[in-house]
């Protein structure tokens, strides 16, 4: 990480063209296309936001806005690539807890540190989990609520397997997070993205999945089954389908944001006004409708997010250490 320490301490010397521009800086943003950076393939949630966000940006800005999808190591490399651009405001990221929050926690070769390297402008979505049954499981019929996941796990150790996005994933950790509380263990089966992992599940090659708000059309198909919803309340486009608490685990909340962030030393001034366009964004009818698809919209200013974020590393940390989760 020692090239991006240089650059945010060489940033903080000289300061760059666009620090030193200020007000100036933000009247003339954007001078060209704005890149949302995407560290996930098309069709995962952030991606989703991504393209949600991207749409409202482009009626309010004088200049293209283009999401661009850098996968790998489970956002890890899109986020790199963030860090490492000019702070100007033209190459921005969506980025979700997983990349934020946990990456920098378990790969030794990571590129960037997400409180120094990257700037937290604002929350898009905070959203629940939907612990989810493949439709084609041969334990479906045995799988119809947590506590007939629990008894049959119990029965079997690792004999049901969990596809996630990746290792350490949130979908991972929350999962490892979940078995620990309820006394199981679970073979996890890693995919590279949440995507390719939500087609495994509709394939019946494993079991589980933590899955996110977008997977509710497949719920409705049956092509899989919902047993919980880990938020606080329950999902309001699957009011039958009990919280985690009311399934027989009171106590566990398991919640992912989606959020944009920035390169280190973007100018203040072109900072508000991003947080405005989130703002305008979530205030927005069809842009809220879509929002509403992936999460409730949560629209967090830059120091709570950073705050927010600053916890999360702290959770997750704690739960990569006691769980013994390393990367191969």
């Amino acid at each position: 990480m020692l090239p991006l320490r240089r650059r945010a301490l060489l940033g903080t010397l000289l300061a760059s063209p666009a620090l030193a521009a200020g007000p100036e800086a933000a009247r003339d943003w954007p001078s060209r296309p704005v890149r949302l950076i995407v560290g996930y393939p098309a069709g995962a949630s952030t991606d989703l936001c991504a393209r949600i966000l991207a749409e409202d940006m482009r009626r309010r800005l004088p200049q293209p806005v283009i999401v661009e999808n850098r996968p790998g190591a489970n956002g890890s490399l899109g986020a790199a690539f963030v860090a490492e651009a000019e702070p100007d405001g033209h190459t921005l990221l969506v980025s979700n807890t997983s990349t934020m929050t946990a990456n920098h926690l378990l790969y030794r070769d990571i590129r960037y540190d997400p409180l120094r390297d990257l700037l937290p402008v604002s929350t898009i979505t905070l959203s629940p989990f939907i612990l989810s049954v493949s439709g084609k499981s041969r334990q479906r019929a045995r799988m119809r609520s947590l506590a007939a996941i629990v008894e049959l796990a119990r029965s079997r150790p690792e004999g049901l397997t969990y596809g996630s996005g990746g290792i350490g994933n949130l979908q991972h950790l929350n999962m490892e997070l979940l078995a620990r509380k309820a006394g199981i263990r679970l073979l996890h089966v890693p995919f590279r993205g949440a995507a390719p992992a939500e087609n495994a599940l509709v394939a019946g090659d494993v079991d589980l999945l933590l899955e996110t708000p977008s997977a509710v059309p497949l719920i409705r198909d049956r092509a899989i089954d919902a047993v919980a919803v880990t938020g606080a309340t329950r999902w309001r486009d699957l009011p039958e389908v009990p919280t985690l608490a009311e399934a027989g685990l009171p106590g566990l909340v398991l919640t992912f944001w989606n959020g944009l962030v920035a390169p280190a030393g973007l100018p203040p001034p072109i900072r508000d006004r991003l947080v405005g366009l989130m703002q305008a964004a979530s205030e927005a009818p069809e842009t809220r409708r879509l929002l509403l698809s992936q999460g409730e919209v949560m629209v967090l200013p830059p120091e709570a997010f950073r705050e927010r974020v600053a916890a999360d590393i702290a959770r997750n940390a704690a739960l990569i250490r006691e769980a013994g989760i390393e990367m191969p």
